[in-house]
């Protein structure tokens, strides 16, 4: 009878540290998604600190029609957005001291040749103080050589960026259909998946 009751509770306990165990594996798990989730929507500011997607610095451009800009490229060509109508274009505001922009900037290479047939734009503009230096050129000109990008890249004028609604964080993509308009914004690093889903709603023309 003793022994029946030792190994009753004895039995208990380990039930007891089985479902502890399950239950902080769960925890431990819901705990990494969420900072994993809120590491891949961060951006950076040009004070250097973080800031989340969802900033309420961030102005809200979807539904709004694109600001036409012309701007100087990194080879020296002039380029305007006028240029692309008819076209989806993903634009996407970076600078060379934004980490998360150098993350994000390989992935937009990769779709702007997965998307080339349906017309997909890629244009990045460098938002780096005294872009046109000899100095940063240079700079620019390294990070798009580790980042392995080809697609279009512009000087800012500093100017286009309000017209944006200010760029207060990096990276800032704006999605914008072959009408102009702009259907989605990502402010700070978003996942890959997030921007391909965006992606495809513009070359799709909804």
């Amino acid at each position: 009878m003793r022994n029946a009751v030792v190994g009753g509770i004895i039995a208990a306990v380990v039930a007891v540290l089985v479902w502890a165990g399950v239950h902080n594996l769960r925890a431990r798990r819901v705990a990494d998604a969420q900072a994993k989730s809120q590491q891949m929507s961060i951006g950076v500011d040009k004070a250097g600190a973080t800031a989340t997607a969802d900033s309420p610095l961030a102005a809200d451009m979807r539904g709004k029609q694109a600001a036409v800009f012309t701007l100087t490229s990194s080879t020296g060509k002039r380029v305007s957005l006028a240029d692309l109508k008819g076209k989806p274009v993903l634009l996407n505001f970076w600078a060379t001291w934004c980490t998360p922009c150098k993350v994000e900037m390989p992935w937009f290479e990769e779709f702007q040749k997965k998307y080339a047939a349906q017309g997909l734009e890629v244009v990045g503009i460098n938002e780096d103080e005294d872009a046109k230096s000899p100095e940063m050129q240079a700079t620019i000109k390294k990070v798009l050589g580790q980042t392995g990008v080809d697609y279009t890249i512009l000087m800012s004028d500093k100017k286009v960026g309000d017209a944006y609604g200010g760029l207060d964080v990096l990276p800032a993509t704006f999605f914008i259909d072959r009408n102009g308009k702009i259907v989605a914004q990502a402010i700070g690093l978003a996942p890959k998946e997030d921007a391909e889903a965006n992606i495809q709603k513009i070359v799709a023309g909804s």
